[in-house]
């Protein structure tokens, strides 16, 4: 049997999850790099073969359990799996259905589970581990990410009760939280061009959020630094649970750690959106 050791990362058509593939097939990895639509792997494969590497490509839809099994069939060995795929989300409860915030929670929190849970005979087999990417966002609330947050917030909660009962079989599970970052992610959150215009009462807080949004990612973490960050974590012989992928994101989540009755946040976030 080889001993080049098998990782499944869903969402690697761009983003994170295309530096990460690239970063664990650079570490020696074989990675089996997974995205909705496999007609969109051209800019995985071509940065694979810049960084002169491979990465084998499969589809897989998280938010369908045939297409996880289909995926996952046939592998006799998996020894991590990192759940990265997901969809940002724009919006406030008012004005939008609860068929909308349950879709953000079937890409964001059930895919998650969904892979998960085909992937752990596998992982306890090995002594592997599970890596999910979700958020600060999966710390602190934040305006007009109402459903986007409460996905991450499950996601979180899920994999810190999962941690120590999946650690009792060898299996290690942790979470990446990674702040602002440069992607495609952010440009696909959803929101229409006249988003402003159809947001009535909410428009003034909106628009100010979006301000401070546009700030703030224009100093954002590049993709390929929180990618390489996933590789070490793949590879470290003792991960931490939690991994805040840079400075600002320490920050952010330390003030919420501190904060034990809500009001700095809240006065924090609040600014956000203040006229």
């Amino acid at each position: 049997m080889s001993s080049t050791k098998t990782v499944l990362i869903t969402g690697t058509s761009s983003g994170i999850g295309l530096a990460a593939a690239v970063a664990a097939a650079r570490a020696g990895w074989h990675v089996i790099a997974t995205m909705r639509d496999t007609a969109k792997a051209g800019a995985l494969l071509a940065a694979a073969k810049d960084a002169g590497t491979t990465v084998e490509v499969r589809a897989l839809d998280v938010t369908d359990p045939a297409s996880v099994e289909a995926c996952l069939a046939g592998l006799d060995r998996l020894d991590a799996l990192v759940n990265n795929a997901g969809a940002g989300h724009v919006g406030t409860l008012e004005q939008e259905s609860v068929d909308d915030v349950r879709a953000v929670m079937e890409v964001n929190f059930f895919g998650v589970l969904n892979v998960t849970h085909a992937a752990l005979p596998l992982l306890r087999a090995s002594k592997g581990r599970v890596l999910t990417v979700t958020s600060v966002g999966g710390v602190i609330g934040q305006p007009f990410n109402e459903a986007y947050c409460a996905a991450k917030f499950a996601v979180e909660g899920f994999m810190e009760s999962l941690a120590p009962v999946a650690a009792t079989t060898g299996v290690t599970v942790g979470v990446i939280e990674p702040g602002a970052v440069a992607s495609e992610f952010v440009a696909n959150v959803g929101l229409a061009d006249d988003a402003l215009e159809q947001a009535g009462p909410y428009a003034p807080a909106l628009s100010a959020y979006l301000a401070r949004t546009r700030d703030a990612f224009a100093n954002a973490q590049t993709s390929q630094a929180v990618g390489e960050l996933i590789a070490d974590q793949l590879a470290a012989e003792r991960p931490a649970f939690r991994l805040l992928t840079s400075d600002a994101a320490r920050a952010f989540v330390g003030a919420k750690l501190k904060d034990l009755d809500g009001s700095a946040v809240q006065a924090m976030t609040g600014a956000w959106v203040a006229r």
